[in-house]
């Protein structure tokens, strides 16, 4: 038995999606109605909210010893971008329910490849959560801990994990009502600095173009790395599709409108930052925005304004990123490719990812803090790899349809949506070439640390190669033991 979906952007005919013997979709399980949903404006807010975190405030400081070339990395990476964005967006429309690059991958290539996106994204969200707390632990130590102590900035990051972890704990509800209120309080100043300090900047501040000595290629494919960061978080919205109204319209226009908000103002921000601060001081800044309110508006005020900014804004970030982290390996357990334990719930969250990530990032945290020199580039770069493999995976689906069911659309739009998810493809391949071999080689060796689990999960249940998902049930996948055959045990 199968119920139809229909794909409203390219026109083509229904596309079979499996279902479970009670007639509840079998896909990422993320269809069962959870208890909490939002609309567009929440869903935008995700975007916005889980895209522009801390890593814009302290992204100038991390460009700058490319120089100003690094702007025409932001500008391509702005492109891919949007080409990814546009990809989800269609994508969204196909394959409903959450989990986003993961029930994409399951859906083209099968459970291996449905298994390893989600374990890479999930690498992603808890590595890019301790990036987030480390770029926002440089505004915090703004007002507290000037003299930047390594012990008290590690119980300042701790603080800024788990305050937002128990604000998820606590229900959907409130997780919805403070991501749109901190969006909006941090929106807002970015918006002004990429407006009105426009009018300051000084082309004396910019330094060398190419301030690195590289070749030009190699220093925009380096910045580039650095600055796709800045945009991990588009998919947001179609990761937590199960939880928005209408999805199959919302999703993808929450993708699109929040990537294009948050490009114009990282873009003309970080311009204003680069003309109103030296590069030389910009090398060495823990708060570039804050430095460049005060060279605008003189004083400590304005950049204090900037620094309270930066904190609510990280604060947003986390909380959603805090959802996200685990809304992703709830949505691969309920199809057994996770362990089972991440489908539980509290409150219509996904409780035990909640706390089990958090507790990861507090951990990566406190050992990058004392182990690495550089602790945000090298956690950003790490994130930025394991990110880029479920993008890369995503746009790969899309082309695979697109060339095989999708020849039934009309031939302009297949062209069309061709060339977009060509786009995103080769975007994610640079973006992955330019990440640097060490950063690679950590993030291609956490993501084949995943093989022992996946072959963990499969042995439990006696499966060898693709076999029929039985839906996730909660209450007899608790009561049964685990990987016994005939229970539906998994180990947890």
């Amino acid at each position: 038995m199968s119920v139809q979906v229909n794909d409203e952007a390219s026109g083509a005919p229904p596309v079979p999606q499996a279902q479970s013997p009670d007639g509840s979709a079998n896909s990422s399980a993320g269809n069962t109605a959870p208890k909490g949903r939002f609309g567009l404006p929440t869903a935008t807010a995700l975007v916005i909210g889980s895209v522009i975190g801390t890593g814009v405030f302290a992204l100038p400081s991390a460009l700058a010893p490319y120089g100003p070339i690094s702007l025409v990395a932001f500008v391509l990476v702005t492109v891919g971008a949007l080409a990814l964005a546009f990809t989800f967006g269609a994508l969204s429309k196909r394959v409903p329910g959450s989990g986003g690059p993961y029930v994409y991958a399951r859906d083209a290539f099968g459970d291996f490849g449905g298994f390893l996106n989600a374990w890479s994204y999930w690498i992603t969200a808890w590595a890019g959560n301790a990036a987030i707390v480390v770029a926002w632990v440089g505004y915090v130590e703004v007002f507290w801990n000037t003299g930047h102590a390594k012990s008290w900035s590690i119980v300042i990051a701790m603080a800024g994990l788990w305050i937002p972890a128990a604000i998820n704990l606590s229900g959907v509800r409130n997780m919805a009502v403070t991501q749109i209120v901190t969006t909006v309080l941090k929106f807002v100043p970015l918006l002004f600095m990429a407006t009105v300090g426009l009018l300051f900047i000084r082309a004396h501040n910019f330094g060398p173009f190419n301030a690195g000595g590289t070749s030009a290629g190699a220093a925009i494919s380096a910045a580039a790395a650095i600055a796709l960061f800045s945009y991990i978080g588009i998919e947001t919205a179609s990761v937590a599709a199960g939880r928005v109204r209408d999805p199959q319209r919302n999703v993808g226009r929450a993708t699109v409108l929040g990537t294009i908000g948050c490009a114009v103002v990282y873009i003309l921000g970080t311009l204003t930052v680069f003309g109103t601060v030296s590069n030389a001081a910009l090398r060495t800044s823990t708060a570039p925005f804050t430095d460049s309110a005060d060279a605008i508006f003189g004083g400590r005020w304005a950049g204090h304004t900037v620094a309270v900014a930066a904190i609510v804004s990280g604060l947003g970030a986390l909380i959603g990123w805090t959802l996200i982290v685990a809304e992703m390996p709830m949505a691969a357990a309920k199809d057994r490719l996770f362990p089972t334990a991440f489908a539980r719930t509290r409150r219509g969250v996904p409780a035990f990812g909640i706390v089990s990530s958090t507790l990861l990032a507090s951990v990566l945290t406190a050992v990058s803090y004392s182990r690495f020199e550089n602790v945000f580039t090298t956690l950003v770069l790490l994130s930025v790899v394991t990110a880029v493999i479920p993008y890369l995976f995503s746009a790969a689906a899309q082309l695979y349809w697109l060339l095989t069911r999708g020849r039934r659309t009309r031939w302009r739009h297949l062209a069309r949506d061709c060339g977009v998810s060509g786009v995103a493809l080769v975007f994610s391949f640079w973006s992955l070439a330019g990440s640097g071999y060490q950063a690679v080689y950590y993030g291609a060796f956490c993501l084949l640390l995943g093989l022992p689990v996946y072959i963990w999960l499969k042995s439990g249940r006696g499966e060898y190669g693709e076999s029929p998902v039985v839906p996730y049930d909660a209450p007899a996948a608790l009561a049964a033991p685990a990987g016994r055959p005939g229970t539906g045990g998994l180990p947890s």
